[in-house]
């Protein structure tokens, strides 16, 4: 999974990104100090592996991965030139997920790029750059497709659609919401790989003692729950200063700062969740003496499909599944023991593989 982050600078975007990956993008209270992309790969805490990889002894761990991918900070006209925004905003169009860093706290002593913390202006001001981007990716493919439209049909078509879409973005509307009329106009549209269309994940800044509260008692908060609610996106609240501070300790260190903040979980493990959600996203595992590891799906993916995230072999050859809830398994200790309690399904072509499924497959190519 891949999920890129945005913001306008000074709202703790590439705080945020430093304390998720540790990988100390400049931090600095000015415009554009993040000059190129920063890419972060982090693994998705899961305890369900350590417990299993304890129990098989095994010789290696491998967790599931986000990258996360930080741009400069973009400001009004970054689409246009403006500040350094523009050249990033084709590095983001290949995530799955847009990671929208909100300003949401109050301090003198970090300027705002437009003088004061007003959340919905922000989110406005982003959508527009992203829009922007958009129709100029748009107008493109316009002209290429007017060319070839007065001799093909399925080019003629797809300038209707794109005609549609221009108006929609001048509009000011996300792609998002876009309706496509048939699957010719839907893959046209997919092609298009458009900013706008791509799922948004609101991440609220919000002061340090407002965090255990999660925001409940600031006004910007509720408005970005509001519009979120409004483009069916996710919203969790984070403060990206105390963010930095967890990513400096050690796990237990780490529990122990959180449980002094009254918090259940960091900004990562409720960023992951909300991606995972806002994606469809779910892992299965695998279990061994020489790997235990998580493997990511979309809900919904049947057996053969899940084979294919380990190997193309193993869907190609898929003969069954043995399956058996991680639960289960750490309770009997072993596979064999769950066999015995007859825990363990021998599961066909058909089978929806479920969040938590530890899996053995067999195959034969």
């Amino acid at each position: 999974m891949k999920l890129g982050i945005v913001g306008l600078p000074n709202v703790g975007k590439s705080t945020l990104f430093n304390s998720l990956t540790k990988a100390g993008a400049e931090s600095a209270n000015y415009p554009f100090c993040t000059i190129d992309p920063n890419v972060g790969i982090v693994p998705v805490p899961d305890e369900r592996l350590k417990l299993l990889g304890d129990m098989y002894n095994s010789k290696k761990v491998t967790p599931a991965v986000i990258e996360f991918v930080d741009i400069a900070g973009l400001v009004k006209g970054a689409s246009k030139g403006e500040g350094l925004g523009n050249q990033f905003l084709s590095n983001i169009r290949e995530v799955d997920a847009i990671v929208h860093v909100v300003r949401c706290f109050e301090d003198a002593n970090v300027i705002h790029v437009d003088g004061s913390v007003d959340p919905l202006r922000d989110i406005e001001t982003i959508n527009l750059e992203l829009i922007f981007s958009d129709l100029e990716i748009l107008e493109r493919r316009i002209a290429k497709v007017t060319k070839g439209a007065r001799n093909d049909k399925a080019q003629a078509k797809e300038l209707v659609m794109l005609e549609r879409l221009k108006a929609w973005l001048e509009d000011g509307k996300l792609a998002i919401g876009f309706e496509t009329e048939d699957d010719d106009e839907a893959e046209a549209f997919k092609a298009l790989n458009m900013l706008t269309a791509k799922p948004v994940i609101y991440a609220a800044n919000v002061a340090e003692d407002e965090l255990a509260e999660d925001g409940v008692n600031n006004a910007g908060v509720q408005k970005v729950r509001e519009y979120a609610k409004e483009t069916a996106s996710e919203v969790f609240v984070i403060c990206a200063q105390i963010e930095e501070e967890i990513a400096e300790l050690d796990d237990e260190e780490k529990q122990m700062f959180l449980d002094d903040l009254g918090l259940t979980e960091s900004g990562l493990e409720k960023l992951i969740a909300a991606s995972y959600n806002l994606l469809g996203l779910m892992s299965f595992l695998t279990a061994g003496e020489d790997e235990t590891r998580a493997w990511t799906i979309k809900q919904g993916t049947k057996a053969p499909q899940a084979a294919g995230k380990i190997h193309s072999d193993f869907e190609r050859g898929f003969i069954k599944a043995e399956v058996v809830n991680y639960k289960d398994l750490l309770e009997q200790g072993s596979l064999a023991a769950a066999r015995e309690k007859g825990l363990v399904g021998m599961e066909g072509k058909e089978y929806v593989v479920q969040d938590g499924d530890v899996i053995l497959f067999r195959f034969n190519v």
